[in-house]
C-alpha cells in the first residue's frame, strides 16, 4: 500500500496595507526598534542594504571594475600579440629561406648596376651601339647624377637620326646591356619631308650605378643632418 505524498504547507505572505504601513512608520518608536511592525522593518532594511551597496560602489567598486576591465582588455591584447609571435615562429625557416632569397635576387640586380669608375665605359658601350647600327648622334648630353638610397641615376639627353628600323635596332641593344639602362619620353618623328624614311628620336637614356660605402655613408650623414633642422 502506497503511502499518500506529503502536501507542504502553504506560506501565507503578509499583505501589506499602504495605509497601515503609513501608520506603521507614524508610530515606530526610534527607542525601540524590536517591537518596530515587520513592514516598516523590512523596509528600513531593504533601503540599508541598498545605501551599503552604494557607498560600497562609490568608495571602491566602480574604480576596481574600471580596472577589471581594462586588464581583461590587457589581456586580449597579451593573447593576440603571443599568437602573432607564435604564427611568426612556426613560420622563421621560411621566413629566413625568404629572405636569403630576396639576398640573392637583390645582389643580382646589384650586379647589373655598375660602379662610379665603369660609369664612362659604360656610356661609350652607349654611344657604340648607336654608331653600329649606322644612327647619326646629333645631341648626346649627359645631365645631373640623381642620389637615391643605394643608387645613383645619370639621364643623357640624345638626339638621333636613322632609319626606322634602325632606331628599334638601337633601341633592342639597350636592352641587351649587361647594365641596366632604360629608354624614357621617346619621340620620333620625320627629320626631312624629302626623306619620309629618316626619323629622328629624341629621348633620355637613364643609366644607374650603385654608391660606394663611402657615398651613402655621406648621404645618410647629410639626411640626418637635414632631419636635426
Amino acid at each position: 500500500m502506497k503511502t499518500p505524498p506529503m502536501k507542504m504547507p502553504k506560506v501565507k505572505l503578509p499583505t501589506m496595507n499602504p495605509r497601515q504601513l503609513i501608520d506603521d512608520f507614524r508610530t515606530l518608536d526610534p527607542k525601540d526598534p524590536g517591537v518596530w511592525p515587520l513592514g516598516p522593518r523590512l523596509i528600513i532594511l531593504a533601503g540599508v542594504f541598498i545605501g551599503l551597496i552604494a557607498v560600497a560602489w562609490f568608495l571602491g567598486w566602480s574604480t576596481q571594475i574600471e580596472d577589471l576591465d581594462a586588464k581583461r582588455t590587457q589581456e586580449i591584447s597579451l593573447k593576440e600579440d603571443w599568437l602573432n609571435k607564435k604564427r611568426q615562429a612556426v613560420n622563421l625557416d621560411a621566413y629566413r629561406r625568404q629572405q636569403d632569397d630576396i639576398t640573392r635576387a637583390f645582389g643580382e640586380l646589384l650586379k647589373q648596376l655598375p660602379n662610379k669608375a665603369e660609369m664612362d665605359a659604360m656610356i661609350v658601350d652607349i654611344s657604340q651601339a648607336a654608331l653600329s647600327r649606322g644612327l647619326k648622334i646629333e645631341l648626346f648630353k649627359p645631365g645631373g647624377e640623381a642620389r637615391k638610397e643605394f643608387y645613383a641615376e645619370l639621364p643623357i639627353s640624345v638626339v638621333m637620326t636613322g632609319t626606322y628600323n634602325d632606331l628599334a635596332s638601337f633601341a633592342s641593344d639597350i636592352a641587351r646591356l649587361p647594365r641596366i639602362v632604360t629608354l624614357n619620353n621617346v619621340k620620333l618623328k620625320p627629320r626631312d619631308s624629302k626623306q619620309a624614311s629618316v626619323l629622328s628620336m629624341e629621348a633620355i637614356v637613364m643609366t644607374y650605378r650603385y654608391l660606394d660605402s663611402d657615398e651613402m655613408a655621406a648621404q645618410k650623414k647629410q639626411k640626418s643632418k637635414g632631419g636635426n633642422k
